[in-house]
């Protein structure tokens, strides 16, 4: 598949989170809402968040943790210097045969599957191919760059750092999830010269968007998703 290439300098409306594993349908609304999505790796490693682990139905149709297998790292590391460890195929595999949707013989339409399995690159490098084979099968324009590339300086922190993201790709616009409110204030933004908008809450499902996708006709979780995408200051 090819990636879809944008020039940063022409980002009109910036999104910038984290990459996730196989996240749920709503993380894809800002994607959907942006000119340029900004994989946000050049910030600590979340042991307990959603980056490298997530939880899909097993063979009794309960929901279990599924955990990529990284190199052990010290709990300061950045998500940009995660590795996976030198077993990470064979401990992958062992842990997809407790998800029925996993099987090799599961349908997949969308190659999700084989990009599940394709532990090539770097762990941030197979989350941006499994989001990327989502996005392409619900139809939303993927286009990406990654936080570390920008040069933003590193001691600056919070909404300040993301503030210094969207200038430096050009942004007029920064569009994030609802929880921001909470973090961002609005008057830095806009002296920034960046208008700070937010999305509602979502309505729809928290499952995975790999168990979805495997499951779901990925027209209907599209619909989901754009009936979903409004934005709000």
């Amino acid at each position: 598949m090819e990636r879809a290439t944008h020039d940063p300098a022409r980002a009109e409306t910036v999104a910038i989170m984290q990459p996730y594993f196989a996240p749920y349908a709503g993380y894809f609304r800002l994607a959907a809402a942006s000119d340029l999505f900004v994989i946000y790796d050049c910030v600590q490693f979340p042991r307990r968040g959603w980056v490298h682990r997530n939880r899909l139905p097993n063979a009794n149709g309960e929901l279990e943790w599924l955990t990529l297998p990284l190199e052990k790292a010290p709990r300061d590391i950045l998500i940009r210097d995660l590795a996976f460890r030198d077993d990470a195929a064979g401990a992958l595999d062992a842990q997809a045969r407790r998800f029925p949707l996993l099987a090799a013989a599961q349908p997949d339409p969308h190659g999700l599957i084989d990009a599940f399995r394709d532990l090539g690159g770097t762990p941030v490098d197979y989350m941006e191919r499994l989001l990327e084979r989502a996005a392409v099968a619900l139809g939303i324009p993927w286009r990406t760059v990654r936080s570390s590339s920008l040069g933003v300086p590193a001691d600056l922190h919070a909404q300040d750092r993301i503030i210094a993201i969207a200038s430096a790709v050009g942004a007029r616009r920064y569009v994030n999830a609802p929880g921001g409110r909470e973090l961002y204030e609005g008057d830095r933004f806009t002296g920034a010269g960046l208008e700070l908008r937010f999305l509602g809450d979502y309505a729809g499902s928290f499952a995975s968007i790999l168990a979805r996708l495997l499951q779901e006709p990925a027209e209907a979780v599209a619909d989901e998703i754009a009936a979903n995408t409004t934005l709000s200051a």
